[in-house]
């Protein structure tokens, strides 16, 4: 009990230093290249890892509300909501970058790079990571996905079809949302209309609040939404701002520090929340998890960065055009892509094997650890075509093992789409 409250009251405070500063007006200054406010300013190193701290903290925040919220209201609903909010962290920073690109072109791209890391990320770390911790803690080499779990990889399937679209036109548009949303919808009737269960928290925050009078848990509930809503949106600008300036007062790239950093620290409480599942002998719920918020990144976030771009456009009068995609970036959508297919064609048997993560982790780290080196030794007048070559091969690699891994395990493609097909068809409780 006292230490789930300490926990809590840890989050709730690591939060209010981002969501005063904001209060104060903290901003970029360019000039000065501080994140400066009516009164002082702070360097950029420090500011971002104050507003990252406020990103980390909203994030635990609105996991707990968002399982609180189970208590009140609907299973049915509480699914809906939870699938909702559980990319809320990612959207903040994401959200802010594909809105200031309108008016600040070079944006754009880390729009692009935020959205591809996280969802690079959750795969190349977050799955390997839970067949590490059960290979650990119980010494098993295999997770079994959970049949509920199992059609979410349909869905997955359908994003990531499409998703080999977008860098093959080159742009990012409404068209490319209205596609994503559609099989976000799709993907949320499917979820609505079978039966979850979801594991019991063994004590934690939740569980205390949980425990309270239905009127005071929803007014906890509440209040933990409405918190972590205001340090998240809070800390999006000045922690992304700060990332920038960091990058250029320390000769690194923001690029780099944009896709990484920044999801490392919005996605580290779901890490987290999921290898406690599997230490506890959970492991198929958390590998479940984090199935469904790859479904989650890879539909709505996605379809969030042009409607974010378009509506910046119409607020400030601009003439609408789509998200420009250079080439780097076009490669690494083809990059992400390749990814997600591999990593489909790997569970559509409904197993996820040990030597199946580390082929996800080492491919993961071979080429993070290609593109840094690109990024920080080699001539910035190579960078264009290295970067060009690096995404083409590790792409390859990629879409190669999948459609190696989906030939030996075709057969379980009719029996996924039949189980789908039912349960549409399934009438709601």
């Amino acid at each position: 009990m006292r230490k789930a409250l300490l926990t809590m009251l840890i989050a709730l405070a690591a939060g209010l230093p981002a969501l005063l500063l904001r209060l104060l007006g903290a901003h970029a200054d360019e000039a000065t290249g501080t994140i400066a406010w009516s009164g002082g300013a702070l360097s950029a190193p420090a500011a971002s890892l104050i507003f990252g701290i406020g990103v980390l903290a909203g994030a635990f925040v609105v996991s707990w509300a968002a399982e609180l919220m189970q208590f009140d209201v609907s299973r049915n609903l509480a699914t809906a909501m939870v699938a909702l909010l559980a990319v809320l962290p990612e959207y903040t920073v994401d959200i802010y970058l594909a809105w200031t690109a309108a008016t600040v072109p070079a944006n754009a791209p880390l729009a692009l790079a935020n959205m591809t890391g996280a969802n690079r990320l959750l795969i190349g770390i977050g799955w390997p990571a839970i067949a590490l911790a059960v290979l650990w803690t119980r010494g098993q080499k295999l997770i079994r996905i959970e049949r509920s779990r199992w059609g979410e990889i349909f869905f997955l399937a359908l994003a990531t079809l499409y998703s080999f679209v977008v860098p093959l036109k080159g742009s990012l548009n409404l068209f490319d949302s209205v596609v994503f949303l559609a099989i976000f919808v799709f993907y949320l009737r499917y979820v609505i209309r079978q039966e979850v269960h979801e594991p019991e928290l063994e004590g934690g925050p939740v569980a205390i609040l949980g425990a309270l009078p239905r009127g005071a848990r929803r007014l906890a509930t509440g209040a933990l939404f409405a918190y972590a809503g205001a340090v998240l949106f809070a800390s999006a600008e000045p922690f992304a701002e700060g990332l920038k300036l960091t990058g250029h007062a320390w000769g690194i790239s923001e690029f780099l520090l944009i896709q990484w950093l920044a999801p490392l620290a919005s996605e580290s409480p779901e890490f987290l929340i999921v290898l406690v599942f599997a230490l506890r002998g959970q492991a198929a719920a958390g590998f479940g998890t984090l199935v469904s918020s790859k479904v989650n990144q890879w539909t709505l976030l996605v379809s969030m960065v042009p409607l974010a771009y378009a509506g910046a456009l119409v607020y400030h009068g601009l003439p609408w055009h789509q998200l420009p995609l250079d080439p780097r970036q076009t490669g690494e959508l083809l990059l992400t892509s390749a990814q997600s297919f591999f990593a489909l064609a790997i569970v559509l048997n409904r197993r996820f094997a040990l030597s199946e993560a580390l082929w996800l982790l080492v491919l993961f780290l071979a080429q993070f650890a290609a593109s840094v080196g690109i990024e920080n030794f080699t001539p910035v007048e190579r960078h264009a075509a290295l970067f060009n070559t690096e995404k083409w091969i590790f792409s390859a690699t990629y879409l190669a093992l999948g459609l190696r891994w989906f030939w030996i395990e075709r057969s379980f493609v009719r029996p996924l789409v039949r189980m789908v097909a039912r349960t549409g068809r399934r009438p709601a409780a």
